[in-house]
């Protein structure tokens, strides 16, 4: 079946972003020598096109299928975590990942799009009723309780790999989907507020590095060489860049490895430095349109639970892409997450397409019953 109009512009819109990443990959591993760095951005390229393969896959693979699959995605999630607690290979301190033959598995990145589905699934309803009714009948425990439960058992998983970013993510798009399911507003208002009151414990329990970001955060001047070096660098590069940029190849922060990690978490900066303001908002307005085509595809159907599916995912998008950039701007503490599409890493660039491609579908079959 072909693409609609939609899924055409998603798959046109998500091919020009992994395009800039790539040149952004490309440009930021230039100068790094051994054969790891060689081979990083045909290893990038190498994921979108299979990311293109698995777009055209689900796209034509009916999204009502995974409300039959749901609990079943929710255990194998569990389990690809398990597993990595128990095999992940240790990079940088952190044990997130799963080797396999030459390429490493991120389960945390499809735990993303795993929750959206049982959030979907749990707060849909059947068609012939409205779904704001049926979850605005459900007590504080059936609305809030029971899907929170579900929820922290990978955030709380995932939080200890260490990957706190992840875990926020998570629990951010839990957050909205209760609001956007039609849980009362007097139950998530208490919730927030119960979630506030916790936060001294939450502070008690951080890692020493990830206390030190957040002082660094509202200040990084106060460890300039330790954990506000990589902020203050990437503010650096941002503004170095002015309006048009410093031309590609030409950054001088990421070129000359001022810049850590400027092919992954802060590839935003290594792009605003080699193209400037107007390179930055052109990127920022691609992103823009993909959101948009999520939201116009789940303000189209009548399905409760593609309607939902369709803004999870949308929403899933906009909460890493506004955290990346402004972890980058220095206006979000930095927490370690990829920017979609950008950022060098298969499991990121690869849910990335599949998230698309459900996306495409769910506009393919606005009206299902």
């Amino acid at each position: 079946m072909l693409l609609t109009r939609s899924g055409a512009l998603l798959l046109i819109t998500a091919l020009c972003i992994a395009c800039l990443g790539i040149l952004s990959i490309y440009s930021s591993t230039l100068q790094k020598e051994g054969d790891f760095w060689e081979l990083t951005y045909k290893r990038q390229i190498f994921w979108v096109l299979l990311g293109i393969i698995f777009f055209m896959l689900f796209s034509n693979f009916n999204y009502r299928r995974f409300w039959d699959a749901t609990y079943f995605l929710y255990a194998a999630t569990l389990i690809l975590l398990l597993l990595v607690v128990a095999l992940g290979a240790v990079r940088l301190g952190a044990q997130r990942w799963l080797k396999v033959a030459w390429f490493n598995i991120q389960p945390s990145e499809a735990a993303k799009l795993a929750i959206v589905v049982f959030l979907a699934r749990y707060y849909s309803t059947k068609p012939a009723e409205a779904l704001s009714l049926s979850v605005a009948r459900m007590g504080i425990v059936r609305s809030i309780l029971i899907p929170l439960a579900f929820v922290i058992i990978p955030v709380g998983m995932i939080v200890d790999q260490p990957d706190l970013g992840s875990g926020l993510i998570i629990f951010f798009i839990f957050l909205i989907m209760l609001y956007l399911s039609g849980v009362r507003l007097s139950y998530i208002t208490g919730f927030l507020l119960m979630c506030l009151a916790m936060l001294p414990l939450v502070w008690h329990s951080l890692r020493g590095y990830q206390k030190d970001r957040l002082l660094v955060f509202l200040n990084p001047n106060i460890d300039p060489l330790g954990a506000g070096y990589t902020i203050i660098q990437s503010k650096i590069a941002i503004g170095s860049g002015g309006i048009f940029g410093k031309g590609w190849l030409s950054g001088t922060q990421s070129q000359l490895r001022f810049l850590p990690e400027s092919h992954t978490d802060f590839i935003f900066a290594t792009f605003a430095e080699e193209w400037g303001l107007l390179g930055a908002g052109v990127l920022l307005f691609l992103y823009y349109l993909l959101i948009k085509q999520g939201l116009n595809i789940a303000a189209r159907t009548s399905d409760g639970f593609g309607r939902l599916l369709a803004l999870g995912i949308s929403c899933m998008f906009g909460i890493q892409i506004f955290t990346n950039v402004a972890m980058n701007l220095g206006l979000a503490p930095v927490v370690g997450v990829p920017l979609y599409l950008m950022s060098y890493g298969g499991s990121s660039v690869t849910i990335t397409f599949i998230s698309l491609g459900i996306l495409a579908n769910i506009d393919k079959k606005r009206s299902v019953f």
